[in-house]
């Protein structure tokens, strides 16, 4: 029997809208790893200097756009790219709409849990989820991989990552300090994840590679960037 919350996503959706201000500051002062690797998944998209035919990248989890979707919406490395933006949080969406007002025509906002999502085979040159997929019970990851190695285009890439370490589940009441920052996760740790990957999605794993936070940050995720099977 899972031990799961019956009521996990709208705690997690009440948590994210409470806090917020609180945790973009945070991510903010953190992004140094998702910069890191948002470079290397662009440096495996095709080049396109069409801004007619923009490549399609989906985020899961992209809270108020920081710095993920701002990035992508921006041409990096002069791409166009369009951005299907997915999140939890209806108070981060609206956030990240306001911020990326400029970039409005480049960015679709897609609130709702990611579990939710529907969309075409062969729908995405890309896909980002960055500490998103660690809040989905790890059975939920599965089958969330699965669908991703369905919407990608073939060939296309996906970068992610994972709890470091075999967790069915951690929670914690107050995180970041805030009242209301009750907060849930789960991962298979990195050797099993890595298979699940592979075996399971059919994925061919690029990159996986265990890192440590920032050193204020007690913590280690498996990051991982995949490709789709070209045809």
């Amino acid at each position: 029997m899972s031990s799961y919350p019956p009521d996990l996503k709208a705690r997690l959706k009440s948590s994210y809208d409470a806090i917020a201000p609180t945790y973009n500051a945070w991510t903010t002062a953190h992004s140094s790893l998702r910069t890191q690797y948002l470079s290397k998944l662009l440096a495996l998209l095709p080049r396109n200097e069409s801004q007619s035919t923009p490549l399609a990248v989906l985020e899961l989890g992209c809270g108020a756009g920081i710095p993920v979707t701002e990035t992508l919406a921006s041409s990096p490395d002069g791409l166009a790219i369009h951005v299907t933006a997915n999140d939890l949080s209806s108070t981060q969406i609206a956030l990240g709409q306001a911020r990326l007002a400029p970039h409005a025509d480049r960015v679709t906002w897609l609130p709702g849990d990611m579990m939710g999502l529907d969309f075409a085979d062969g729908s995405f040159d890309a896909i980002v989820a960055l500490y998103s997929v660690i809040h989905l019970p790890r059975e939920e990851q599965d089958i969330l991989m699965g669908r991703i190695a369905k919407w990608l285009k073939p060939g296309g890439v996906v970068l992610v990552n994972f709890a470091g370490e075999d967790v069915k589940e951690a929670t914690i009441e107050k995180w970041l300090g805030c009242d209301e920052g009750w907060m849930f996760w789960s991962g298979w740790g990195a050797e099993a994840t890595l298979e699940k990957i592979k075996g399971g999605a059919g994925l061919e794993v690029v990159l996986g590679e265990v890192v440590k936070e920032q050193e204020d940050v007690d913590a280690a995720f498996l990051w991982v960037i995949a490709k789709a099977p070209a045809l």
